[in-house]
C-alpha cells in the first residue's frame, strides 16, 4: 500500500492498531485457555472483554475520520505467539508459567501503549481532537491494563515468600 500524505499515514497507523486489537483480543482469549490459575485467567478474560470495547471504540474512530480500515502486513503479534508458545512449552512450574503468561501480557499491552501515544499525538496534528479523545480512552484502558497485571505478578509473589517463610 503506497502512503502518500499525513492522513494516509495516520489511517494506516490507525489501521495498523486496530488490527493489532483484534488480534489481541484472540491472543487473550488463547493465553486464558491455557492459565490454570483461576486469578490470572479472570484477568485475562477481563483483557479480552476491554479489547472488544477497544475494537469499537476504534471503529467509532474510523467512523469520525470517513475511512474504513485497511488490511496492514504486520507480523509483530504473529511472531509474538509463535515465540510465546514455544517458550511456554518450556517452562514446567505451575507458578513460573503464570507469571510468564502475565509478562508477556505486558509486554503486548506496553507495545500498544506505545502505538496509542503516537496515534493520538497524529490525530492532534490532523486535527481529529475528537479521535484524539477516543484514542486517549484507549491508552488509558492500556495502563490500566498493565498495572492490574503487575498487581497480580507481585501478588503471586508474595504468596510464594509467604509459602516459603511458612516452610
Amino acid at each position: 500500500m503506497a502512503v502518500n500524505n499525513p492522513r494516509e499515514v495516520f489511517t494506516f497507523m490507525l489501521s495498523n492498531v486496530r488490527q493489532g486489537e483484534e488480534r489481541a483480543t484472540q491472543i487473550f482469549q488463547e493465553l486464558s485457555q491455557l492459565a490454570q490459575d483461576p486469578d490470572v485467567k479472570e484477568v485475562l478474560d477481563a483483557r479480552a472483554y476491554v479489547h472488544d470495547k477497544i475494537l469499537g471504540t476504534l471503529d467509532q474512530c474510523f467512523e469520525l475520520i470517513g475511512e474504513q480500515p485497511s488490511k496492514t502486513a504486520g507480523r509483530l503479534q504473529e511472531v509474538f505467539v509463535e515465540d510465546f508458545k514455544r517458550e511456554l512449552g518450556e517452562i514446567q512450574a505451575p507458578v513460573a508459567r503464570h507469571l510468564f503468561i502475565l509478562n508477556k501480557a505486558i509486554q503486548l499491552t506496553h507495545i500498544r501503549i506505545g502505538e496509542y501515544a503516537a496515534l493520538t499525538a497524529a490525530s492532534d496534528l490532523s486535527r481529529h481532537y475528537a479521535v484524539g479523545t477516543l484514542l486517549e480512552t484507549c491508552l488509558a484502558d492500556k495502563l490500566v491494563l498493565a498495572e492490574r497485571a503487575r498487581r497480580l505478578i507481585r501478588k503471586i509473589a508474595e504468596v510464594k515468600i509467604a509459602e516459603r517463610m511458612a516452610a
